[in-house]
């Protein structure tokens, strides 16, 4: 019985797969910021290029 209780006591102490699950979350939350400002970006650059073009043809004609 106390190998059972000691063991329970060094998974508890533990603390490696603690931080590779903290590690793990710090890295989701990164790609969904980089994500979010990828496509924000993307959209505003669009716009920019849209404007550009139109801009271009004018000036051509």
């Amino acid at each position: 019985m106390s190998n059972f209780i000691s063991a329970v006591k060094t998974f508890a102490a533990d603390e490696n797969g603690v931080t590779a699950i903290e590690y793990g979350l710090i890295a989701a939350l990164i790609g969904v910021a980089v994500a979010a400002t990828a496509k924000t970006l993307g959209t505003d650059l669009s716009g920019v290029f849209t404007s550009i073009s139109g801009k271009l043809t004018a000036a051509t004609s």
